[in-house]
């Protein structure tokens, strides 16, 4: 019983026709523990290391998985379980290095017609000793299900034994529901497997703390193994030694040179295969070309993570010289992955733990940051060492740094993943060059932010940055724009302008609005803020000016008066002493104490002084600690961070909810429609006016009618069907108003039209604005809307607003009102107002027309005419492709190489 030959497209773009080998199901995996394991279908190749394999199972294990002792394979079972057809039996072997540790497999059933394949299937699974309660059963779970799925299979079906309750729990914490059915001592487990919003919580959820695991690993190692590491100052291999000693690390360090006795006092070794303790994290200082073979050897050593440092990975040189570092560098991280390790860079300057039970730095920065509670994550080298000076000198401390360099394995996504677990790190700084996997850091900033700030520098606007091309995809400004904004993102423009918002968020409490509140002593520079606060959209609550010979004790007591006001959401001192030299301490001891226990943020220029300085320091352990007044050298640049910090704060605090239901959506029939149109054409094509009317008819989305004609008589008629009056469209002119015969007579004639021209008649739309509602897919973001009001000033500008779908009715709204236009539609010069609600509804409906057919690929409502009563469609373009394969959901999955 086999299924009719069918084709699948991986992410890839690779094709693979069921029945042969299928290399889209392999793929590198995190367990529960951090570590990776590779997966891939079993082949005949593999019987010997699935001898070993079932040969290193305990009786126990064995007994639990074939209800009998089954001492060796058989001959015959042997064949069975290695030579398999990808349809109707499949079989998955998760290898470490060389060795198979686990191998999951289904069975097709037959179907109650023997001439049509079945829908059930007959799953199981078993575990090395060694590897249990890893979470490896869980990963084949949820690969084989997705699978399963793939090849027509709707239906699980898994015989336990009774005792067995370790595997029952696997399928039960899955997101499943199964019937149980008991037989004397065996449980007979039946359950659907389509993917539901339970099920890929439960994988999401697993994914967060694996990955978080694997990140864990490598900022909480027992001890470092420095390879390549020299007795020679001017190296890094020397450098990296160094500041594990000046950090004082925790546990053993152990250089590897086959030429040194000795590295800076330190015993050396000939290679990672003779350190004689166990080796949790080695740090690689050695040319490119040596690298593939130590980490073979780090493999074979058992070390659980790496970071390489080394450059030669497709970073500079010529095409050639690129793509065999390129390749290389692929080569080093399947290699990791397949032992089990995680990657920092290649290129990269390496990562840093201030935790005292650690007290790592294993990476080039001469002097180890202040502990703190900011995470920060970057890819450039040269870049994280400027980063970390710039911290120290404003007093930011960190809890873990990471350079990733290529970014070749690990990313700012999985830092991410940590960090939201990680109680040290409050808040996440990143400075990002590229994305790896844009829509799954969308994923997972809109859960991070919705606790933790992330702040952000996206740098590369117009190229991408060499080294990470291979590990990178384009994304448009828009849709990073679109995407900062739907996750909550605070982006900023500068390195300086993200370390001002970092100050303030790890200082100080989020503002509840955006009224502001100014206390200083200089009317010159008390305008200067206002000024500041007008430009960022912020509101002036009141401006005290307590006088140039003010003490300490008015400024406090002004400071405190301020706070207290109910109209009063953040305050922004200002002391700059011109005549009272010698005041500095008393004033900043009084805003500190006024400072104290407040639920308001408190933000100054305090000397020109960019930081905390000591005098504003609340005491603690940590640089700076909550409490502490952030400095900053200008009143714009203070009011600037603190605009940033207000608008992140009403994003957080609104509960923007789910996308609505909406009546008069068939959604069934527009997914049967889009489906006939493409399996007549596979490659997609932009559809015609009458089918793009049927596609958004079925969302609720009226398109005003229109017919084509070829000559007056022809014309007339169909005005006559689509009723009076009507606009006569040619190609480049439009006549409108027309309300009878004689008009369109009239008008054939002042277009100059020949007796037999093609035209467009239309039924005439309410008067009202023109605006443009376009939905795109970006094919490595996801859809993305946008509205303008349309116009040739609109294009000019790009006076447009974006949006991620799926869009809330919040969103909706916001995307409306976001264009500078907007007035436009609000009767602005005189004009009537336009029916805000309706365009509302159309930019919802068309949101849930994308999302929920991603085949829809391009959609533009241009002209849509805001009238006063309702939302006009005149024309509508719609294109339609086959689906890519998304990458952000479904099985966990390590990204591609």
């Amino acid at each position: 019983m086999t299924d009719p030959p069918r084709r699948v497209t991986d992410s890839q773009g690779r094709v693979t026709e069921w029945g042969d080998y299928p290399p889209a199901w392999e793929a590198d995996v995190v367990v529960a523990d951090g570590g990776t394991l590779h997966l891939r279908p079993l082949t005949p190749a593999d019987a010997e290391a699935l001898v070993a394999f079932h040969a290193g199972l305990s009786i126990r294990t064995r007994y639990l998985r074939y209800f009998s002792a089954y001492p060796t394979i058989p001959r015959r079972d042997l064949i069975r379980f290695t030579h398999v057809d990808h349809v109707d039996r499949v079989a998955l072997a998760a290898w470490l290095g060389r060795e198979v540790v686990a191998v999951g497999r289904f069975d097709r059933l037959p179907g109650a017609d023997p001439a049509t394949p079945g829908q059930r299937a007959e799953v199981a699974f078993v575990v090395a000793d060694a590897h249990q309660g890893r979470g490896i059963g869980s990963v084949l779970l949820e690969h084989l299900a997705e699978i399963a799925r793939e090849l027509g299979i709707t239906r699980f079906e898994a015989l336990v034994l009774a005792e067995n309750t370790a595997m029952m729990r696997v399928f039960l914490d899955a997101g499943y529901q199964p019937s149980r059915h008991l037989e004397g001592n065996e449980v007979t487990l039946e359950f659907d497997i389509a993917a539901t919003e339970l099920t890929e919580k439960v994988i999401r959820e697993r994914e967060l703390r694996a990955d978080a695991s694997s990140v864990r690993r490598l900022l909480y190692p027992r001890s470092v193994a420095v390879i390549g590491a020299s007795a020679d100052p001017a190296k890094i291999g020397h450098l990296v030694v160094r500041n594990l000693q000046r950090s004082g690390f925790t546990g053993p360090i152990y250089p590897v040179n086959p030429a040194a006795r000795s590295v800076s006092s330190t015993l050396a070794y000939p290679s990672i295969a003779d350190v004689p303790g166990e080796v949790d994290l080695a740090v690689l200082a050695i040319p490119a070309a040596e690298v593939g073979e130590v980490v073979r050897q780090c493999g074979a050593r058992g070390v659980r993570g790496l970071v390489v440092m080394s450059a030669g990975f497709g970073e500079s040189g010529t095409d050639e010289a690129r793509a065999d570092g390129a390749r290389a560098q692929r080569e080093l991280v399947s290699e990791a992955r397949a032992h089990g390790m995680r990657v920092v860079g290649p290129n990269c300057l390496g990562l840093l733990n201030t935790d005292s039970r650690v007290a790592l730095n294993a990476s080039l920065a001469p002097v180890a940051p202040l502990p703190g509670r900011v995470g920060f994550f970057c890819q450039s080298g040269a870049l994280g060492v400027a980063v970390l000076g710039e911290a120290a000198r404003r007093g930011l401390g960190v809890s873990s740094f990471v350079s990733a360099g290529n970014r070749a394995d690990v990313s700012g996504n999985d830092l991410l993943q940590y960090w939201e677990a990680d109680p040290a790190t409050e808040i996440a700084l990143l400075y990002l060059e590229s994305f790896g996997n844009p829509r799954k850091f969308a994923r997972i900033a809109r859960r991070f932010a919705r606790h933790k700030p992330i702040v952000a520098v996206k740098s590369g606007r117009g190229s991408m940055v060499a080294g990470l091309q291979h590990t990178s995809v384009e994304v448009p400004e828009a849709s990073v724009q679109a995407l900062f904004e739907a996750s909550g993102v605070i982006r900023t423009e500068t390195l300086a302008e993200l370390f001002d918002v970092a100050l303030l968020l790890v200082t100080q409490p989020l503002p509840e609005g955006n009224r502001v509140a100014v206390v200083g002593h200089s009317t010159a520079l008390g305008v200067l803020v206002l000024d500041a606060l007008a430009t960022a959209g912020m509101g002036l609550a009141r401006l005290v000016d307590v006088g140039v010979d003010a003490s300490a004790a008015d400024f406090g007591i002004a400071l405190r008066e301020a706070l207290a006001a109910p109209d009063v959401d953040a305050v922004v001192t200002i002391f700059v002493p011109p005549v009272h030299r010698g005041q500095e301490i008393a004033v900043a001891e009084e805003m500190r104490n006024a400072v104290a226990g407040q639920q308001k943020p408190v933000l100054s220029t305090f000397l020109g002084f960019d930081g905390v300085l000591t005098a504003l320091a609340a005491p603690g352990p940590l640089a700076p600690m909550r409490g502490s007044i952030p400095s900053y050298s200008s009143p714009e640049r203070a009011v600037t961070a603190l605009a940033h910090v207000t608008r992140y704060a009403r994003w957080r605090g609104r509960d923007a909810g789910p996308p609505p239901e909406l009546a008069e959506v068939d959604a069934v029939a527009a997914r049967e429609f889009v489906a006939r149109l493409l399996a007549a054409e596979p490659a997609g094509r932009w559809l015609e006016p009458a089918e793009a009317r049927t596609l958004l008819g079925a969302y609720g989305i009226d398109v005003v009618a229109a017919e084509p004609a070829d000559s007056v008589a022809a014309a007339v008629r169909a005005a006559e069907r689509l009723g009076w009056p009507v606009a006569l469209k040619a190609p480049g002119a439009v006549r409108l108003h027309l309300r009878g015969p004689s008009d369109i007579d009239e008008a054939w004639l002042s277009l100059g039209l020949a007796e037999h021209a093609e035209v467009i008649v239309q039924r005439m739309a309410s008067r009202g604005v023109d605006t443009v509602l376009r939905v795109h897919d970006d094919r490595s973001f996801g859809s993305l809307m946008s509205f303008g009001v349309g116009g040739l000033a609109t294009d000019l500008l790009n006076d447009r607003a974006y949006a991620v779908v799926p869009l809330t009715p919040l969103d909706a709204a916001d995307l409306i009102r976001g264009p500078k236009a907007f007035p436009l539609l609000t009767g602005y010069g005189g004009g009537e107002p336009a029916d805000i609600p309706a365009l509302t509804e159309v930019a919802l409906r068309l949101s849930r027309l994308a999302d929920e057919l991603p085949e829809v690929v391009e959609c533009a409502l241009e002209p849509m005419v805001a009238a006063a009563a309702g939302a006009h469609v005149l024309v509508a373009r719609v294109r339609i492709a086959p689906p890519i394969t998304r990458n952000d959901v479904g099985a966990r999955r390590l990204r591609g190489l």
